[in-house]
């Protein structure tokens, strides 16, 4: 057997999920451990069900057995006289491990932020990422869903962004801060001014009467950010469009309005990168920037069709 500890938010739960179907696929029983990640207060609440996506999850039992947890005193005793046998295994340095597909028995720890996991059965997980009827109540049980209906016109908000983006050169464009700026030795330096501007200049090269929709955890800023944009790019205000009303809750209804825009602009955030995936039209541009984190380099994280960017404007790659 092998268990996937899950972890993180949406874009981290998705990844895991494709490494799921990759390692089902080739015959594994594979199961999650989607507890010890997510039992506390603050901890982020586990989304797949806006897939409609279920899954097997291990028992603590299980769990117990393959990291050699068990607290009896007759264990506890063993691990101090012999050592610790836990089959856990951590992704190297968060590029695509071959290990981490050979592994079995094995508790699975890491990201597994790298398409290289599951090119070879993209489809499926294209059919898995599907979102549920259940995302416009924000119910994970389907039947509280049935019940509750539609709350505060999320769907008719959602329909209109949707109406704008697909009747238009739609650019997704997303900008990370709250976190973000918090964790500045993670973040910092990455996706800078001149990096978005870079960004926004390449993409009206390719396509004149493009019209940028920005997702952001802080879309007053956004709407700040626009004005400065508009003097800099000389471009009007109805080319921009901040979308609002997704709150941390429900950023799920932002990854649906990300992957039908035409185009994207990245934050070095898992999040973007799947709104960006989603859309599978052979014909996309998606300018990413060209270092991922402060201190990992990952390299295996973009895939063949991502235009990299560096924090200094310059592109590092066609």
């Amino acid at each position: 057997m092998v268990i996937i500890r899950m972890t993180g938010g949406l874009g981290n739960q998705m990844f895991q999920y494709a490494l799921y179907l990759k390692l089902c696929s080739m015959g594994k029983e594979v199961k999650f451990d989607d507890f010890t990640e997510y039992e506390g207060r603050e901890a982020r609440p586990v989304m797949l069900w806006v897939f409609g996506i279920d899954y097997p999850r291990a028992t603590k039992e299980e769990l117990n057995i393959i990291t050699d947890g068990f607290l009896k005193l007759s264990h506890r005793i063993r691990r101090k006289l012999f050592g610790r046998k836990s089959l856990e295994y951590h992704e190297r340095d968060g590029n695509f491990d071959q290990q981490v597909l050979a592994k079995d028995p094995a508790y699975l720890t890491g990201y597994f932020q790298s398409e290289k996991y599951f090119k070879d059965i993209e489809e499926k997980v294209r059919q898995a990422f599907v979102f549920s009827e259940r995302i416009w109540s924000g119910c994970s049980n389907a039947s509280d869903s049935n019940k509750l209906g539609l709350k505060d016109g999320r769907k008719l908000a959602v329909e209109q962004y949707l109406e704008q983006i697909e009747n238009c050169l739609s650019v997704s464009v997303h900008v990370r801060r709250g976190d973000y700026l918090e964790n500045n030795e993670v973040y910092g330096g990455i996706c800078t001014e001149k990096y978005y501007l870079s960004a926004f200049e390449r993409m009206l090269d390719a396509f004149s009467g493009a019209v940028f929709f920005l997702f952001s955890n802080d879309t007053a800023w956004a709407g700040r950010w626009i004005k400065e944009l508009g003097r800099e790019l000389k471009l009007s205000k109805d080319r921009f469009v901040v979308v609002e009303g997704a709150t941390e809750d429900t950023g799920y209804l932002d990854l649906l309005l990300m992957s039908r825009c035409r185009h994207h602009i990245l934050a070095n955030s898992s999040f973007s990168w799947w709104g960006a995936w989603l859309n599978a039209s052979g014909e996309k541009l998606v300018i990413a920037p060209s270092k991922w984190f402060n201190n990992q380099d990952l390299q295996d994280i973009y895939t063949e069709d991502m235009i990299r960017i560096s924090p200094e404007g310059e592109c590092m790659s066609l």
